[in-house]
């Protein structure tokens, strides 16, 4: 299953290809928590729905309702897709911006995994991934002190 997944993530990123924006445009609001290289390897594409992966086997492990869910952003490696009424919201960018730094730490592999894991057992809003996206996403929009996120994603995970 998570190799269907994978193919299905790499031939969405391919399709939307020529729509990417890139991050770096972020440089100055996220300076000090995400380097310019890193930026510059990152990307978004806004659509009016976002692509999920609504393959039967995904409903089979019980993950209906995740799919189902109504989100404004979701990431796929080094790319996420957001809805329209949000492309202004660095919180939301800055949040997914997160996932991109797991997605690098983790591999797509590991992270689909554990993903996968942490959302059956915990449900969404409880998983540790998401858990970490939020909290770091809340602590730059109270101007917390600046944290390379990426490093300590990969430090910490």
């Amino acid at each position: 299953m998570i190799y269907s997944i994978e193919a299905w993530i790499d031939e969405t990123n391919a399709k939307f290809a020529e729509q990417r924006q890139s991050c770096s445009q972020f440089a100055e609001p996220f300076a000090g928590f995400y380097s310019e290289a890193f930026l510059a390897n990152a990307y978004f594409v806004v659509v009016e729905s976002l692509p999920k992966p609504d393959l039967p086997e995904l409903r089979e492990a019980g993950l209906g309702d995740f799919l189902d869910m109504d989100v404004q952003g979701i990431t796929y490696k080094n790319t996420y897709y957001i809805v329209p009424s949000v492309v202004l919201d660095l919180r939301l960018h800055f949040h997914e911006l997160v996932h991109v730094s797991q997605w690098d730490a983790l591999g797509a592999i590991g992270f689909l995994q554990r993903y996968i894991t942490e959302v059956q057992t915990f449900g969404y809003a409880e998983a540790p991934l998401e858990k970490i996206a939020y909290a770091f996403d809340y602590h730059f929009a109270q101007g917390g002190q600046k944290v390379d996120i990426p490093s300590y994603i990969e430090n910490n995970l």
